[in-house]
Parts: C-alpha cells; structure tokens; sequence
C-alpha cells in the first residue's frame, strides 16, 4: 500500500511540472510576420541588379532571431543578401519556435 502511495505522488509531481514547464508563445499571424520581415529587407542597402523573387524557409530560435535554413536561388549575391538581411534577426513579434516558415521574399 505505501509503495502505490508513493508511485501515485510521485506521478502527481511529474505531471504537473511537464504542464509547469510549457511554454505559451502567443500566436502572430503570417502577415504580421511578412511584414516585419518586408521591413527588414526594405530597409536594408541593396546590392542586386535585378529583381528577383526568392522562396526562403525558415524558422525561429527560442530567443525570437530568424533562422534561414533555405533559399530557393543559386545567386551568391541573392544568398549572402538574405543572410546578411534575414539571418539571425530578431523580431518584435516572432513567430512559433521551430515551426518552419515559407516565404517569397520579391527583392528589387
């Protein structure tokens, strides 16, 4: 009888920090997020002769910063646009940690 007393504890104490431990991000929606990475790109000095549209997925870290983990371009002056612009940036409102994000990003 003590030991399923003490099993029962045991499971009520680990139960309740896996809900103690989750963390709730509010959710933005994608537009929001398109946005503020609209501004990042607008706002930054361009190097690109044309205009290119770019698939870019990415994700966001813990701390908010974006993560690049694909550009659909072979131009090394698009990739290290998008890296320098893009990667490692934080947001104000960033979206859900490791949840992967497509995006066509029209650079001109």
């Amino acid at each position: 009888m003590n030991k399923f007393r003490l099993l029962a504890i045991a499971l009520v104490f680990g139960t309740t920090s896996l809900f103690a431990s989750t963390i709730i991000t509010p959710d933005v929606s994608k537009d929001e997020i398109r946005k503020q990475i609209v501004e990042l790109v607008e706002n930054s000095s361009n190097t690109i002769e044309s205009q290119v549209l770019v698939n870019v997925t990415f994700t966001f870290s813990t701390e908010g910063e974006i993560v690049v983990l694909k550009v659909n371009s072979r131009d090394k002056k698009v990739l290290s646009f998008i890296r320098e612009n893009l990667n490692n940036k934080v947001l104000e409102n960033p979206g859900k940690p490791n949840k992967h994000y497509t995006m066509n990003i029209n650079i001109k």
